[in-house]
């Protein structure tokens, strides 16, 4: 990251004291779990960040494997260093060629990851008049990657552009650390339960950096997107949230089946701690296993397609079998909700090469994400809830620099965060035509934040009851209407999930 030239601190520190009146350093934070100080970068003048906020204590030595904690109350008065962007969780970025890591790396992490990872980042304008909305971003990545720092999912543009709403973005635990299914814990899903415990402290310190606390969005894209729906039930009674935005994923997106442990316990035992009738002693040792081996075994192991991946655990607790029962039994926040997909979401999840992919397969991948979300949307109706539907297909070519790519799975986020702007991949600058597609999709979406029930449809985006979803991207427009029937009438034979 970039910091401002001397010139340009001495300019903004002029605007900062003028709007302030000398009263309050807009880069120094004091809320209830500490204080902290933040930066301004010259890519985004107006925008404050603060980039390393700890939500929960270290999961590390014998936190490993354990439900996150809150920090204790002596770190009310501890002064945080906010200027540089937390660790992502322990990860292994594939190095089978994909879409991510081949053609658009912008997707893939950046910077170092460490077990000490539990950490949030604000970006909030420099100037705040009045209580902002605010939402917060879960990364995607299959519950196997994802973190903060990531290019394409920094949202400084927008907010540099809007001056009306706040971003927050979280790290939470993925792979055998958030999902372990190891036979001697109680608790399975620990991602989850990672962000709510962002969530809870966004709620009680948000206002202290401009935001309202009565107006939070939970937004995540695909396994981001799934986490949202899964908040979604597992705390309906209490969401905390007034709307959720779920893109290209749903609950039912991925689980595990591993019923017996066996997954875990096998990395146990090629790791040294070989105690297969034991599982407390199997925990025990691998609590003691360095996290890079860990990470370093399950990735190669992975990547050679001969281990199941670490997914959430259905418990009936956070995670549930069946959806479609908690949506008949009421057991689902009454919030409205967006749910959207991308017209060509399997070109990027497929095995990649260059000239192109097997488009039978592509198109599988495509129909076992949007159709999930047809289902959920009839059972949200069902129910009485508000529910907007968008389909992306924008087609730019510095976002999908291949031919065949098309409105891939993720193509939407650079729209959303701004950050097309930002890379060309080599094939040039944005166009104005991806520009105002941007815009519009920011600002229907503060519209979201700002009335989750009717905000949309003021700005002529009906409701899914109305049989009209808007269409991003396509034939040369912003947007336009669809009919929802159209565009799910591939899923008449897709199998219910």
């Amino acid at each position: 990251m970039k910091v401002l030239s001397l010139l340009g601190l001495l300019s903004a520190a002029v605007t900062v004291r003028s709007q302030y009146h000398g009263t309050k350093n807009p880069l120094i934070v004091k809320s209830d779990s500490g204080t902290y100080r933040g930066l301004i970068n010259d890519s985004a003048p107006l925008v404050r960040e603060f980039l390393g906020i700890p939500f929960a204590k270290p999961p590390t030595d014998e936190r490993r494997w354990l439900p996150p904690q809150k920090l204790g109350k002596h770190h009310s008065s501890h002064v945080y260093d906010a200027t540089r962007y937390p660790p992502s969780c322990p990860q292994y970025v594939s190095k089978v060629p994909t879409v991510y890591n081949t053609v658009v790396p912008e997707y893939i992490i950046s910077g170092p990851v460490s077990e000490d990872c539990l950490a949030l980042s604000i970006w909030t304008p420099l100037k705040v008049a009045k209580k902002l909305p605010v939402i917060m971003f879960m990364t995607g990545g299959a519950f196997q990657t994802g973190g903060v720092e990531i290019n394409y999912q920094l949202p400084y543009n927008w907010v540099q552009r809007t001056q009306k709403h706040i971003v927050v973005t979280i790290n939470y635990r993925v792979n055998i650390f958030g999902f372990p299914n190891a036979a001697g814990l109680e608790d399975q899903n620990l991602g989850i339960l990672d962000q709510r415990m962002a969530l809870e402290w966004v709620r009680d310190n948000i206002e202290a950096f401009g935001g309202d606390s009565s107006r939070i969005t939970l937004w995540g894209q695909s396994a981001g997107a799934a986490s949202t729906d899964i908040n979604n039930f597992a705390f309906y009674e209490d969401p905390i949230v007034t709307g959720f935005f779920a893109q290209s994923g749903t609950a039912s997106l991925l689980s595990s089946t591993d019923a017996s442990h066996s997954n875990f316990t096998f990395v146990a035992s090629q790791l040294g701690c070989d105690y297969p009738d034991d599982a407390t002693k199997e925990l025990k040792c691998m609590r003691k296993v360095p996290a890079e081996d860990i990470t370093a075994f399950v990735g190669a192991f992975n990547d050679n397609g001969t281990l199941p991946l670490f997914y959430p655990v259905p418990d009936d607790k956070i995670v549930f079998l069946n959806y479609t029962d908690r949506y008949i039994q009421g057991k689902v926040s009454p919030q409205p909700a967006i749910f959207s997909t991308t017209e060509q979401e399997g070109t990027a999840l497929v095995p990649y090469q260059e000239s192109g992919v097997n488009e039978t397969f592509a198109q599988f991948a495509t129909l076992a994400l949007l159709c999930p979300v047809a289902q959920t949307s009839l059972l949200r109706e069902a129910a009485g809830l508000t529910t907007y539907r968008y389909l992306y297909s924008g087609d730019f070519p510095n976002v999908s620099p291949l031919p065949w790519m098309d409105a891939y799975h993720a193509s939407d986020l650079p729209m959303l965060f701004a950050t097309h702007q930002d890379y060309t991949n080599g094939k040039g600058k944005s166009t104005p035509l991806e520009y105002k597609v941007s815009e519009r999709m920011e600002d229907l979406l503060y519209a979201f934040m700002i009335d989750p029930e009717h905000g949309p449809e003021k700005h002529k985006w009906a409701p899914y009851t109305s049989g009209q979803m808007l269409q991003f991207g396509a034939d040369g427009k912003v947007m336009q209407n669809v009919s929802i029937a159209s565009v799910e009438a591939v899923c008449a034979s897709f199998p219910a999930r």
